[in-house]
Order: structure tokens, then sequence, then C-alpha cells
């Protein structure tokens, strides 16, 4: 899965750490998400899209493995 949470991030000036606190994660969890390193629960992913002020579908894509 790719995702466009650094760009949406970037967008609102918001330091990973900002964002993180925002959401009740660690950084580290925002870095290794920005980084596709890990693919959030559900519930993250709707928090980041709401706290980002878009939709899930816009903020993460799934890429198909063959």
């Amino acid at each position: 899965m790719k995702n466009r949470v650094k760009e949406y991030r970037k967008k609102y000036k918001l330091t990973q750490e900002e964002l993180a606190n925002n959401l009740g994660v660690t950084r580290q969890t925002i870095i290794a998400v920005e980084n596709n390193k890990y693919n959030p629960t559900l519930e993250l992913a709707m928090r980041l899209a709401k706290y980002l002020n878009t939709t899930i579908e816009e903020l993460f894509t799934l890429i198909n493995k063959e």
C-alpha cells in the first residue's frame, strides 16, 4: 500500500511530532507510515484522513501484487 501522508502533512505545515501528538501515536509510527514500512490500522487510517481533511481513498492507495 502506498500513501500520501507526508504530502498532506507538509501541506498543512505539520511536523511528524505534531501529527503524532494530535493522533495519539508516536513519531516513529508516523515515520514508518510515511516510509511505507507500516500499514496503519483502519482506525489510524481513518483518524489520519479526518485530521488531514481528506478521504482514506485519497490518502492510501492499494497496490496489486501479482
